[in-house]
């Protein structure tokens, strides 16, 4: 106990000593992050690069630590081989991180680097073997170990954006790793874990709102990088199979934030690594709360989720799964919470049955165009663009094709309507009538871009060689004619 509280105290103290020094030269050599009045609502241009004082009280309390000797016992050391070659891959991590923070890099220059050191933590010996209640098949633990480490990275410098954040969230799940470490009796792991505790408090005196230095790339990778590889020796401790949970819950506001992101973005076709407002933290501010508070909410969801890990950790087995659940609804109501309007409409559309009826549509319109191609005289396309508007529910159709009209009522209703007109060429054209009051077509864009494609094809075809049409309205003006065809497609209401 007594060399965890130095190692503590000595990290503590010269992060406090160094973090000042390096704000002061990053201030002088421009290192700065400036306000843009959009994502970055700091007032005054501020130093980025606070990982550097964090690495360095690190690793000099960690080498002081060894130099005294006598204050190591003999366990830590036997312990602590595999801590150490980590600091190879971490340093890299750091390195791209800073470099970022210095020249901006691109997201997947930092993903391929990433990996190579994930691969290299792997080749010291960090390997996930379980993940919840099963164990992995050996070729399994590579890819799942470097999709941890990589996530986990890049989740804490996701949710660097506001002050004092990713650095507090970092110290919280660094002391529920410390603690663990004490339960399961790795000296080793707290040994490694007490100096990045002091490294973080020391640095959020000067980190948290209003922040006079910035985390930046650099920190929020390499405190990432090594939870999510203490994570993994935390979780080889634990006797059963569904250990990696634990060290999940110490994380899972930057988790939780990345998967949302990603999902989110997914959901609203934007890039995955396009940045935006979106953010647990941007949401909280954005309902009311001043960043501060926003801040100290997170820490306290950190602080449960800590809470969580080192019960999950200490508990029987038995109870593991009960609690999984417990935590898991407890996010969901989180996520509730932030209102996030994506999520809700694509829960609306799995409720009504939306996701099944547009394949059906998208299904149905492939086997049309087939049919369409095949088609042989006018009458047979008619035919196709007839069944095509009672399949999707229009009460009225019309077609004009090659010089050839036609046109059906499929349903009788005094209601109003909404009007579909589909260019064909300069002279025809597709025209659908639907209800205000029913169900909304699902695939307009590819229903119009379908028939517009098969149909000028058609027309060239036909208007080619001589062909015969029985049913066409020779000349004759549909009811309720339509306006005159435009050069893209219109919809109209009456």
């Amino acid at each position: 106990m007594s060399w965890t509280i130095l190692l503590f105290a000595c990290s503590l103290v010269l992060s406090v000593l160094f973090t000042p020094l390096v704000r002061r030269f990053a201030l002088a050599r421009g290192w700065v992050d400036k306000p843009d009045n959009s994502r970055k609502l700091h007032n005054v241009p501020t130093p980025r690069v606070g990982g550097i004082p964090i690495i360095l009280a690190y690793g000099a309390s960690l080498s002081i630590l060894f130099l005294m000797g006598a204050c190591c016992d003999v366990a830590v050391n036997e312990h602590l081989s595999v801590r150490w070659g980590l600091l190879v891959p971490a340093l890299i991590v750091f390195l791209v991180g800073l470099l970022d923070d210095l020249i901006t890099l691109r997201p997947w220059h930092k993903i391929v680097v990433e990996i190579v050191a994930a691969l290299l933590a792997y080749s010291w010996g960090i390997h996930i073997h379980g993940l919840l209640w099963y164990p992995v098949p050996h070729y399994v633990e590579l890819p799942l170990t470097v999709a941890w480490l990589v996530g986990c990275t890049n989740a804490f410098n996701l949710i660097d954006g506001l002050d004092g954040l990713a650095a507090g969230v970092g110290l919280i799940a660094t002391f529920a790793t410390l603690f663990a470490g004490f339960l399961q009796g790795d000296a080793g792991l707290v040994t490694a874990t007490a100096p990045l505790a002091g490294a973080l408090v020391g640095f959020l005196i000067f980190n948290f709102n209003p922040a006079s230095i910035f985390l930046g790339d650099g920190g929020s990778l390499w405190v990432g990088f090594m939870l999510a590889c203490y994570g993994v020796i935390w979780s080889e401790k634990s006797v059963t199979a569904a250990s990696i949970t634990a060290p999940m819950m110490a994380l899972s506001i930057p988790l939780i934030d990345t998967t949302l992101s990603i999902a989110r973005r997914f959901l609203r076709r934007q890039p995955i690594f396009r940045a935006d407002r979106g953010h647990i933290h941007h949401r909280l501010v954005d309902r009311g709360l001043s960043p501060r508070r926003a801040v100290l909410l997170l820490y306290c969801a950190g602080g449960i989720g800590a809470t969580f890990s080192i019960v999950q950790g200490a508990a029987p087995a038995s109870t593991h799964g009960l609690l999984t659940v417990l935590f898991c609804g407890l996010v969901w109501a989180g996520i509730r919470y932030l209102g996030y309007r994506e999520f809700a409409l694509a829960a609306n559309l799995l409720r009504q049955n939306t996701l099944r009826s547009m394949l059906q549509s998208n299904y149905s319109l492939q086997a049309y165009g087939e049919s369409l191609k095949a088609a042989q005289t006018i009458e047979e396309c008619w035919r196709l663009v007839r069944a095509v508007a009672r399949e999707f529910g229009f009460t009225y159709v019309g077609l004009r094709l090659a010089g050839h009209k036609y046109e059906e009522q499929l349903s009788s209703t005094a209601n109003a309507d909404w009007v579909l007109q589909i260019p064909v060429s300069d002279s025809d054209y597709v025209l659908f009538k639907h209800q205000f009051e029913r169900s909304a077509v699902l695939a307009i864009s590819p229903l119009a871009d379908l028939l517009h494609r098969s149909l000028s094809l058609k027309t060239r075809e036909f208007e080619a060689g001589v062909v015969l049409a029985s049913g066409a309205i020779d000349e004759a003006p549909l009811n309720n004619a339509a306006p005159s065809v435009q050069e893209s497609l219109s919809v109209t209401a009456s």
